[in-house]
Formats: C-alpha cells, structure tokens, sequence
C-alpha cells in the first residue's frame, strides 16, 4: 500500500484500538466501548442527515454519555451539535510514515522489546497513565498486535501498544515515565514498533496525539511523520 486514504486511517483506528462491539444502523456507527475511552466508545456518522436522538438513545441505552467523534467532512454534525450544547473534546492529529523512515537508524541494544502478553511493570506503566484494565482489554481485542517496553539507564522508561491492519501499524497508549522523559525514550519505542510492523509486512507507522499534548507532537513531527487528517469529539454536558 503506498497511498492511505483518510477513510482508509479512520478504519485502521477502529480495528487498531477496537471497540467490545461496532455495528451500523439508522445512520450511524456506533461502539460499546466498555470502558475502553472515547475512541472505543463514540458514535460516528454513517449517513449524512441522520437523526442525532436515535444515536443518544442508542448511546444512554448502553450507559454511555453521548459522545460522537466527528471526522473530516462532519462539518455539520459538528454545528447542529455545537448547537445542541456539545463541548468540542480531545481534538486529535493523524500522523503517518513509511516504516522505512523509522528503521534507519538501529536501536541501542536492550533499549526496547517487543512483549506481549504485558509484563507486570508494563501494567503499572501505563496505570499511572491512566490506562486501567478497560483500555488493556482493548488492546487484546486487537487481531495483530504486540507491546512496547521501554529501558533507559537500566531502569523500565516507557511502554507503547501497537497493532496492524490494512499494511498500517498504528501505536498507541504511548506513555513514558516521567522521570525517563526528555531522554528519547519515546523516540526508540517507536523505532520498535516500525521495525516489529516491517517483519510483519506493514508498509506505514501510524500513531494519534491530541493537539494540546506539545512535547509528543514534537517527537512525532522530529521523527518525520507527516501530519495527514485531524478528528475531534463533541461530548454531552450530560
């Protein structure tokens, strides 16, 4: 594959970091995230025009707030929900690279392993993140999948997710101890995420970061993804 589409990296999220259960009807598609966050969790728009109460209803039926990530092209879904009261969350950046940007360079060794099932101290990692059981859950709903651990200073630095679909490796759950920050910690994870993906035949290295979290937008544009589609929830005051 060497052109992505943005529907193409919109399905590679859903089947990357997959909800309990995803299913179209009246117009929209929705999930049951089971805790999993907002990206296993919100509704999207499957046929422009479609009754915004149906997918409410659907939403409270399955005791989640509503919540409805709205991608390029939901320009009005996103003024009628603007205009329903629904506060604007999480708007999120869609970077993207050739594996061949990320493998250049080797990994240190004992710097980064690829690990799944999580180890203990992977768990804890990303506890303190606040990444719980629901979103490890997530995780092993993915079909192609491994874990990232981290070492920096022969210490534990950062632990990473990453899946495969559609020829794209997409990492998430990016989280470094605060300590190991500012030390490249993040940058060697996602040179072994791009290395693992290239033994498993992806051609791209996909990773999602909200726009307001600076310092990983710098890591992820110095490595040189390119930035390639934006997304943004519109949340309930309920």
């Amino acid at each position: 594959m060497t052109t992505l589409t943005i529907p193409q990296l919109y399905e590679v999220i859903d089947q990357t970091w997959p909800a309990a259960r995803r299913w179209t009807e009246n117009g929209w598609t929705l999930r049951d995230g089971q805790g999993g966050g907002k990206r296993a969790s919100a509704a999207t728009l499957a046929t422009p025009g479609a009754d915004i109460g149906v997918a409410e209803t659907a939403m409270r039926a399955m005791h989640q707030t509503p919540l409805f990530m709205i991608r390029q092209g939901d320009d009005a879904l996103d003024a009628e929900l603007a205009a329903r009261g629904y506060e604007i969350i999480d708007p999120v950046n869609i970077y993207i690279l050739p594996v061949e940007g990320l493998t250049d360079v080797p990994i240190p060794p004992v710097t980064a392993f690829e690990i799944w099932e999580p180890l203990a101290i992977m768990l804890e990692i990303w506890a303190k993140g606040g990444i719980g059981p629901a979103r490890i859950d997530v995780m092993r709903r993915a079909a192609k999948k491994t874990a990232i651990l981290s070492r920096w200073k022969e210490k534990p630095g950062g632990v990473a997710f990453a899946a495969i679909h559609d020829g794209v490796c997409m990492v998430h759950a990016v989280e470094v101890l605060e300590h190991q920050r500012g030390m490249g910690v993040g940058k060697w994870m996602m040179r072994r995420a791009a290395t693992w993906a290239q033994a498993q035949g992806a051609s791209h290295v996909a990773v999602l970061c909200t726009k307001a979290n600076v310092p990983a937008n710098r890591l992820y544009q110095g490595l040189g993804f390119a930035h390639v589609g934006d997304y943004h929830y519109r949340q309930s005051a309920e």
